[in-house]
């Protein structure tokens, strides 16, 4: 493989979680194609195409020329309807032309991986029109089908890779968005700090610290005396960030220590994925 060093840990998340992804549906029969799943208004079918259909935007393949129904509750924002195209034009694909196609652009992308020799801050496209660096797209795409592997699983109860290469590049992503949750978002008073204590597959004790302008900032160091401790496990972690679950549902499984109104705060505002 010929890609940059820094992109090589993402390029390896991506084909460990995309290639769960293939195992996963390719045994399903055409009613499973149809499960409902924890990502908001989507199903089996529509996860799928999701990832078919960013992995086609990795290769240049032009978007489809598609209208959109008038009544997908779950599309609420350019964003979400950005990501829906490629989704509904799916709809009616039956299972063998979603495991044939999910194949095809496998191959296609493995092939793109192997003779990759551009820069990790080339600019490559993003959604609506925008670009960003050639790095950050391995990135999300690694944080994407490991949140959707982890959707599947959680459909056909086959629990597995919470661990895995794109765990830890899950972990990263989400850890970046705390400060903002915690601060800004919860409105931590000034000069406070927040403890997140996660234990399971990914274990790890981070301190979010606002200063006196109101400014998070996340580190390793544990705190002496925090505002408000919370400890949870990294399944719940995970689902509460990305949006999977709500804040209510998990209350035996988080555990809160300290001022209980900021802590809720900070769950209620915890789920950070468009």
């Amino acid at each position: 493989m010929t890609v940059h060093p820094s992109l090589q840990t993402y390029a390896d998340a991506w084909t460990h979680s995309i290639e769960a992804i293939a195992e996963l549906v390719q045994p399903l029969v055409e009613g499973e194609w149809n499960r409902a799943t924890p990502c908001p208004g989507w199903s089996v079918r529509d996860i799928v195409s999701h990832v078919i259909g960013m992995e086609c935007e990795m290769l240049g393949d032009p978007r489809p020329i598609h209208s959109l129904p008038r009544d997908l509750y779950h599309v609420r924002s350019e964003f979400s309807r950005y990501m829906e195209m490629q989704v509904d034009v799916r709809r009616h694909h039956t299972a063998p032309e979603m495991t044939s196609e999910l194949e095809y652009v496998l191959i296609r992308r493995a092939r793109q991986l192997r003779n990759e020799n551009r820069q990790p801050d080339h600019k490559v496209r993003a959604p609506l029109g925008a670009e960003q660096s050639l790095e950050l797209a391995y990135r999300m795409r690694a944080f994407d089908v490991w949140v959707h592997e982890q959707d599947l699983r959680i459909t056909f109860n086959k629990p597995g890779n919470l661990d895995s290469p794109g765990a830890q590049v899950v972990r990263d992503v989400l850890l970046e968005a705390l400060p903002k949750v915690v601060a800004k978002d919860a409105g931590a008073p000034a000069n406070s700090a927040v403890v997140f204590d996660v234990h399971g597959p990914v274990e790890f004790l981070r301190t979010v610290r606002v200063d006196a302008d109101g400014r998070g900032t996340v580190d390793g160091a544990p705190s002496l005396g925090p505002a408000a401790t919370l400890a949870l496990d990294w399944e719940t972690y995970v689902r509460l960030a990305c949006g999977r679950i709500r804040p209510a549902a998990v209350v035996d499984r988080v555990k809160v220590e300290g001022d209980a109104e900021l802590a809720q705060a900070i769950l209620d505002n915890f789920a950070v994925t468009p």
